[in-house]
């Protein structure tokens, strides 16, 4: 059993637990807005309003997860579908962008809805993924929520590279089998591209893959805001 969570950090309380901080984090994320909408490259954008509000590194990764244009923001509601159109269709999850976020949610760290309604946390991978406490309760709230909703087929797409992928692969199969889940488990060594341009419902908050994917349905923002009792979260408006 992980002894491990994916919680607050000591300083967040302090970056984000303040109302002055959130205000100010809503409102830095309403310039990111104007910036994106009207051209501005991402990248400089966060530096410049960052800089502006005195955000630290990891308020600005809030900040950048917090933010869309409004190009972004039509196109990834255009594109959405909703919990009634899930009866008898395939979906293709994003597997650690939906567990982090759920593990972080679960932990009791702070999380972020952006102005395009999906949650961001400021958690990483960066290369190693390790089972927390919280994981195997984020898988099984996926599986029976999906079940639930009437999904007839889920594929789950991981980073091949990323370490202990292969384990956590080996722990959804078995939870799968457990549960009958009708779920396939692929490491693939760029999900990103595999989820972008699948046929199938995507479920990601990667705004990479969001611009691009043909459908999408936000099951974390249905799982925290129906299914969990999420009290850190900072909303962008």
């Amino acid at each position: 059993m992980p002894t491990r969570n994916r919680g607050k950090e000591a300083s967040d309380d302090r970056l984000f637990g303040d109302l002055i901080m959130q205000k100010k984090l809503k409102d830095a994320t309403q310039d990111m807005c104007y910036l994106l909408s009207r051209g501005f490259a991402e990248k400089s954008s966060v530096q410049l309003v960052g800089n502006r509000y005195q955000l630290n590194a990891r308020q600005q990764k809030a900040l950048q997860g917090m933010s869309a244009s409004n190009h972004q923001i039509d196109l990834r509601k255009k594109r959405a579908i909703t919990s009634q159109e899930l009866a008898e269709k395939t979906i293709a999850i994003d597997g650690f962008n939906l567990l982090i976020i759920l593990e972080s949610a679960l932990s009791g760290a702070y999380i972020f809805k952006g102005l395009d309604g999906y949650y961001r946390d400021v958690s990483g991978v960066h290369g190693t993924y390790k089972r927390v406490q919280k994981t195997e309760e984020a898988i099984l709230l996926v599986g029976t929520t999906l079940s639930r909703l009437g999904v007839t087929a889920v594929q789950w797409y991981f980073d091949a590279p990323v370490s202990n992928s292969g384990r956590l692969k080996t722990r959804l199969r078995e939870i799968a089998t457990q549960h009958n889940f009708p779920w396939e488990i692929h490491l693939v060594n760029d999900p990103d591209k595999q989820l972008a341009f699948s046929h199938d419902i995507v479920i990601s908050s990667d705004a990479w893959i969001l611009d691009r994917a043909v459908k999408n349905y936000n099951l974390g923002a249905y799982l925290i805001e129906e299914r969990l009792a999420i009290t850190n979260i900072i909303y962008a408006e």
